[in-house]
């Protein structure tokens, strides 16, 4: 089992930064891949930044060169600092770690962080 806590939403003008933490616990092995996603009122979830597999990187179009995922292993955080902010990047942001436990495929998502961002 893998918990994932998120933190580090809030409000905050157009033009301004975030930065959102998603503290991981539990055992991670066979976890392959971790990101970032958005869900909007009415709307999908979906990816906004990811680690893939092969430990690279993919983004969402619409915030390529504004958001940057990373990650410190030695504090079991993953991080996705958000810069030059929309009032379109609105939306709870959820982490996610997805892979293969036990022979089964598992996906566990954090409880979300609402991001609002005021025009």
């Amino acid at each position: 089992q893998v918990q994932l806590e998120e933190s580090g939403g809030g409000l905050v003008q157009a033009g301004g930064s975030l930065r959102l933490s998603c503290a991981v616990s539990g055992s991670i092995v066979g976890i392959n891949s971790m990101g970032w996603y958005r869900q909007a009122p009415g709307r999908q979830r979906d990816l906004v930044a990811g680690f893939t597999s092969g430990g690279s990187t993919n983004y969402a179009d619409s915030v390529k060169g504004r958001f940057t995922i990373s990650r410190d292993s030695a504090k079991n955080t993953v991080y996705l600092q958000m810069n030059s902010l929309k009032p379109e990047d609105t939306a709870v942001y959820y982490c996610n770690a997805a892979g293969v436990q036990n022979w089964k495929r598992v996906n566990y998502w954090g409880q979300g962080t609402q991001v609002t961002v005021s025009s």
